[in-house]
């Protein structure tokens, strides 16, 4: 009879066991007998022309490639911890704030977020020789984190000799494991200078793959101003890859340059242009569209010209343009609601017809209507030249909400919103993983403010030290979270402050506009809750004594792969606390007193998870919980996971 209760796996998830597993499942015939390894020499000869024996290509490498890729491959035993005071509307935000070393966050993420991010952003550190570029470890990865947290200027032109390779070595695992979170339709961005762009954009074709390159934005960065060089640099770039399936990119709503006239229509349908001429490059003559017009005293014919009408009365119809491109039904719905126009130019009349921001004739059956109109075009690779994209306006969003600059180099909130517009809708997940100031949740809160969507996001940030003498230090920001954490704040309470006022002001019957979601939840990134346990030893507990009921209960989410914004609720099953996540999608059994009953009485709820800490189990309760649990499982026809640590 089966007693045991399945230990909690505490690593994150393991992606090259998970590749072997899927190469295995493809090619079942390179499974060596025995030990279950893969047959490389049987996988090439099954691959035959595939196999590339030629030892002289072309790569792209550098020193520390090779630990760089398996830093992506070691598996995480980390945790995050929550922090409520630093949070915001805790209990109901979609929105995480992750502070911790980008590595080992991302691995963390993998198992509740694997496929789910639908754009990416990030802004990495230009390698300039005064950014931050942070050394990972294979020794203790999260007391290395430690230490390098408070450590600025780590590596420059100036004091080492190999500041590209320590920067691909940063950038080469995290990106990997930015692609594996991506959603297969998703996008990532990527803010760099002239300084990395060409291994940037190196890096991402290995990783990403080649044919999955969609483009490169260059971006103003200011418009003018004094530079010490020969050419002032003023744009730097936003790159753009896939995930490798078909990415989803929106056509962006737009107003045409050019609607400049005004008629008495101009508050109903917005401003007009002048459109092409009635007989302007038609396709092919026809009869029915060889008509008269009759227009403010003159006669129109296609074609215009004395020569064309006496030709055409003559029975040559070679000239395409010697027909109307509207039937006589359309030019007169057009003439009588304001689409049609007559210049004249000399003595030469010509009709115009007009096209308007907002309507446009369509055809019902045999008549015609108008109906709205939204114009829209795609992102163009020069869309971020514009000044508004620019760094004098990032420093302008900044001040705007402290006051003072208190953080340098970020990027715009229109540069965050033209991405998120173009890439995203709904509730779509997006990340940033060097999030700094927090833009791109600034970017997120107006965007869904503005169309009504629920965008959710997720921003991880080193919790590195301000530089001292700076403003955000004199101002009481000993780091850049406490700045990214403070802004996100101040935006989102600046959103509701005119939310709000914009609900005093409501027309008769005018529903209330919503406030989106304006809070995030704060996690820290920690070593885990468990101590480590050699064989053989006992121990009364492994928890540390530092560590709370929460701090469990979250590590339990990010290891079982729980979504880490899922409502929380503590509550009683027989007088015994418990802590249900998401309406019992995992249960949480962590206080002395743990009676067969009470198992009895969760198993009733039909939770699809339970977890118990080992130190509160009883001999009796262990022999029985497994039973108690299976019976539950066969009874609802569903399976209910029980874990333990």
């Amino acid at each position: 009879m089966e007693t045991e209760i399945e230990k909690m796996n505490l690593e994150s998830k393991d992606l090259v066991a998970e590749r072997v597993e899927q190469v295995k499942a493809l090619f079942p015939e390179i499974v060596t007998e025995g030990e279950g390894s893969i047959d490389f020499e049987k996988l090439r000869l099954i691959l035959g022309d595939e196999v590339d024996e030629d030892r002289e290509r072309y790569a792209f490498t550098w020193p520390g490639k090779a630990d760089a890729i398996r830093q992506a491959q070691i598996p995480s035993t980390a945790t995050l911890r929550p922090d409520k005071e630093s949070s915001v509307d805790w209990d109901t935000t979609e929105n995480l704030y992750i502070e911790g070393d980008n590595l080992e966050v991302l691995k963390l993420l993998q198992r509740g977020y694997h496929g789910k991010v639908k754009m990416i952003y990030i802004d990495p550190p230009y390698n300039t020789g005064h950014d931050f570029v942070y050394k990972d470890s294979f020794q203790d990865s999260i007391e290395n984190y430690k230490e390098q947290a408070g450590l600025v200027d780590q590596t420059s032109k100036e004091n080492s000799g190999r500041y590209h390779s320590d920067w691909l070595s940063m950038m080469y695992p995290r990106l990997r494991l930015a692609r594996e979170l991506l959603a297969d339709d998703g996008v990532i961005f990527i803010s760099i200078d002239d300084n990395e762009s060409k291994n940037i954009r190196q890096i991402c074709d290995e990783i990403f793959g080649e044919v999955n390159y969609i483009g490169c934005f260059p971006r103003v960065t200011k418009k003018a101003g004094k530079s010490s060089d020969a050419i002032a640099r003023n744009h730097d770039y936003v790159y753009c890859y896939s995930k490798g399936g078909e990415p989803a990119f929106y056509l962006l709503e737009h107003n045409d340059e050019g609607f400049n006239q005004e008629d008495e229509y101009v508050h109903e349908r917005g401003k007009y242009k002048l459109n092409q001429t009635l007989d302007y490059d038609s396709l092919a003559y026809s009869p029915s569209l060889d008509y008269p017009i009759e227009i403010e005293g003159h006669v129109l014919v296609p074609g215009g010209s004395r020569e064309a009408q006496e030709r055409r009365l003559a029975g040559d119809h070679a000239r395409a343009d010697w027909a109307w491109r509207w039937s006589p039904e359309l030019f007169q719905y057009g003439l009588d609601n304001g689409f049609v126009v007559l210049k004249t130019s000399g003595s030469r009349p010509r009709i115009y017809t007009k096209t308007y921001q907002n309507a446009q004739i369509v055809k019902r059956g045999e008549s015609f209507a108008i109906e709205p109109i939204t114009r829209t075009k795609a992102i163009s690779t020069l869309t971020l030249l514009d000044n508004e994209y620019s760094n004098d306006n990032s420093k302008k969003n900044i001040a705007a909400l402290f006051g003072a600059s208190v953080f340098d180099y970020s990027k715009p909130v229109a540069l965050l919103k033209k991405l998120l517009e173009c890439t995203t809708k709904d509730d779509d997940m997006v990340l940033d993983f060097f999030s700094g100031s927090g833009t791109l949740a600034h970017a997120v809160f107006e965007c869904n403010e503005e169309d009504g969507n629920n965008r959710k996001f997720i921003m991880a940030q080193l919790p590195e030290m301000t530089p001292a003498g700076s403003v955000g230090r004199r101002e009481g920001y000993g780091t850049i979270c406490q700045i990214g954490e403070e802004r996100i704040r101040r935006a989102g309470q600046k959103i509701k402050a005119e939310v709000e006022e914009e609900n005093k002001q409501l027309k008769v019957g005018e529903e209330p506009k919503p406030i989106p979601d304006i809070g995030f939840r704060v996690l820290k990134l920690d070593s885990s809750n468990f101590d480590k346990v050699e064989g053989g030893m006992l121990v009364e507990s492994i928890t540390k004594a530092d560590r709370t009921h929460e701090d469990i209960i979250f590590e339990m989410m990010v290891k079982w792969g729980l979504d880490l914004s899922l409502p929380m609720e503590e509550t009683e099953v027989l007088g015994y606390p418990i802590t249900s996540i998401a309406a019992d999608e995992l249960i949480c059994c962590m206080d002395e007193g743990l009676t067969i009953e009470v198992l009895e009485a969760i198993a009733a709820l039909e939770p699809k998870r339970v977890f118990f800490l080992d130190s509160v189990l009883t001999d009796t309760v262990k022999l029985n919980a497994a039973q108690i649990f299976k019976r539950a499982s066969e009874r609802a026809g569903i399976e209910i996971e029980l874990r333990t640590v």
